[in-house]
């Protein structure tokens, strides 16, 4: 696939000597057998990239290896113009985290991971679809899906006011598994209807319609989950529209009812907008990973104790929770491209995935069917077990939903870039009709496929 970040030369150069200027952490070794260098996410979680650091040091220990990591934040796109940068250079790290969709963006300047990935799913299991659509094709692997990162952006919500209101959503979703009556009824209607109530209340269902350029991710994932649950496509995954589907109209019409509850501001959401207002106690409900919950326990910890992370409402056809990976490969023009491979299988081993795990809080979630029973969701609170759903066991019933990934890959990357659905949202709710907002969105996304 063809990278959406269109870039000069020149520019690539300049921003790969940034890079090389970013904060690292320089781990020699005596007699040291090859040099490795290495690009992290800058975990926002304090410590957690302590653990990370010091993994990476008893791996460059054992193996003679000199190793300089950098920990890299996404603020700003840091971390997606890294990759950018060093394609094009054909110079910087030798392994490189990429998010999302920048695996298929840059697996043309990637080593294959068949043989990583044969090692860790022998221990991990299977990795979910969303991983398996952005890292490999046809069964052969850009990149290994690491756990450092990866997340779900389930419903969190404020205990006290469900309660109030008459769902008991810890009963409902309890921290251990269980299937039940509530459960069932927790569909997109009923998440209507909590809605209506909580802007009665004068608070908030804290969704946004930013638009594009990764500004409002989480409402793009959201959204997406939400079409999915209902079936709906825009394009297929043989490239053609499906627009005037009845699935599209369907959502589009349930979206009618919803919008009018969204906040007032939503169009200008960012990525943290709805994490302000949760932990400003100004909404019910937001879909987000533990980030806010955990932020709350420091900043307002009356609203984190009173908060439950659960699985995403059901639509006709399933309840899609949105899901997000983080991915490590290893480049093409990498000196040291065995050392890096044998890095990210260490770091992928059980007992290293679970030390991280703990570190973050149980934010970051492993994409691996055998990965999802470590302890830390049971235990970490306030309240004790609020995030033992975040995790999207079978017993759920959630299928990770990537937004766009019906379509081709090509296809999808710009939908979700250009935050489709949020815009065709944003209009529903500024007066147009489902008609003209099909239209527009024809227009849109022929643009992708001309």
């Amino acid at each position: 696939m063809k990278n959406s970040t269109r870039m000069t030369r020149r520019g690539a150069l300049k921003l790969a000597a940034a890079s090389a200027a970013l904060p690292l952490v320089h781990i020699r070794t005596a007699g040291a057998a090859g040099k490795l260098n290495i690009g992290f996410w800058n975990h926002w979680v304090p410590g957690a990239d302590d653990v990370m650091q010091k993994q990476v040091l008893a791996w460059a220990d054992k193996n003679k290896v000199a190793v300089n990591a950098d920990y890299i934040t996404t603020s700003g796109g840091k971390l997606q113009l890294t990759p950018a940068a060093e394609t094009q250079a054909k110079d910087g790290h030798d392994v490189m985290t990429f998010i999302n969709w920048d695996v298929r963006n840059y697996a043309d300047s990637l080593v294959p991971m068949n043989d990583v990935m044969k090692t860790v799913t022998a221990a991990a299991g299977s990795p979910n679809d969303v991983c398996k659509y952005l890292a490999s094709n046809k069964g052969d692997w850009f990149a290994v899906p690491s756990s450092s990162g990866t997340q779900t952006k389930p419903p969190c919500a404020r205990i006290s006011w469900f309660k109030k209101n008459g769902l008991d959503i810890q009963a409902m979703y309890p921290a251990h598994d269980e299937k039940n009556a509530l459960q069932d009824a927790w569909t997109w209607d009923a998440f209507l209807k909590y809605a209506e109530l909580a802007a009665k209340d004068n608070l908030t269902f804290a969704m946004g319609l930013g638009a594009g350029g990764g500004i409002n991710t989480d409402a793009t994932d959201t959204h997406g989950a939400l079409f999915h649950a209902y079936g709906a496509k825009l394009v297929d995954s043989e490239g053609k529209s499906q627009l005037k589907s009845d699935e599209v109209r369907q959502v589009l019409e349930y979206c009618q009812k919803l919008l009018k509850f969204y906040p007032a501001d939503a169009v200008s959401y960012d990525d943290a907008s709805n994490n302000r207002a949760l932990i400003a106690g100004k909404s019910a409900l937001i879909f987000n990973p533990p980030s806010a919950w955990a932020v709350a326990k420091r900043d307002n910890p009356e609203v984190a104790a009173d908060c439950w992370t659960f699985p995403a409402p059901k639509g006709p056809k399933g309840r899609f929770v949105p899901t997000a990976g983080f991915y490590w490969g290893v480049y093409k023009f990498s000196k040291n491209q065995q050392a890096g491979k044998e890095l990210i299988a260490y770091l992928m081993q059980r007992e290293n995935v679970e030390a991280r795990d703990i570190a973050s809080e149980g934010y970051d979630l492993p994409p691996y069917e055998k990965f999802l029973d470590f302890p830390i969701w049971n235990e970490v609170g306030p309240p004790k077990g609020t995030v033992y759903n975040y995790p999207p066991r079978p017993a759920s019933g959630q299928i990770p939903s990537l937004t766009g990934s019906e379509a081709p890959p090509e296809i999808a990357v710009q939908i979700y870039n250009r935050a489709v659905h949020n815009q065709m949202l944003a209009r529903l709710r500024d007066g147009q009709t489902i008609p003209q907002v099909i239209a527009w969105a024809q227009d849109e996304i022929e643009g992708y496929t001309r």
